[in-house]
């Protein structure tokens, strides 16, 4: 009897739990290819140590360069180095319902962005913008949250 209570209350912290993961950024995503429409790679959101969101490369699906290409472009200690595993988004804070005044790594130019992040689709899906000075110059991408 008791460990049937216990489960019982247990069951609306899951429902919490499942609800804030679906107003946060935080977990697996698969980027979309914004020419082909196909699935790229797969970056996995967290929470860096000074509170902030950061995301890397978990996994690549689709690459021009082979299936483990390296980021031959990409500035300073990226240089060289692995694209699967590289931490490509850093920095972003909460600000409302978006993700703001973060960094963005472009592995396959090495050219770094502004990004900030917004959930849509009832946390389906992340629109991932990446811009140059002001937010109206840049490009956004929609990412799908992985089961």
């Amino acid at each position: 009897m008791r460990h049937r209570l216990l489960a019982l209350l247990a069951l609306p912290l899951l429902a919490v739990s499942s609800a804030a993961m679906a107003q946060s950024p935080i977990g697996e995503w698969t980027t979309i290819d914004d020419e082909t429409g196909q699935p790229k790679s797969v970056v996995e959101i967290y929470q860096a140590a000074d509170g902030s969101l950061a995301g890397k490369v978990n996994d690549i699906l689709q690459s021009d360069r082979g299936p483990d290409p390296i980021c031959e472009e990409c500035p300073g200690e990226r240089k060289g180095k692995p694209v699967k595993g590289m931490v490509i988004l850093w920095g972003l804070k909460q600000d409302g319902d978006a993700w703001e005044d973060g960094k963005i790594l472009d592995p396959a130019s090495g050219k770094l962005y502004s990004a900030k992040l917004r959930l849509a689709d009832g946390g389906d899906k992340l629109e991932v913008r990446g811009f140059l000075g002001f937010s109206l110059l840049g490009r956004t991408q929609v990412w799908m949250r992985r089961e």
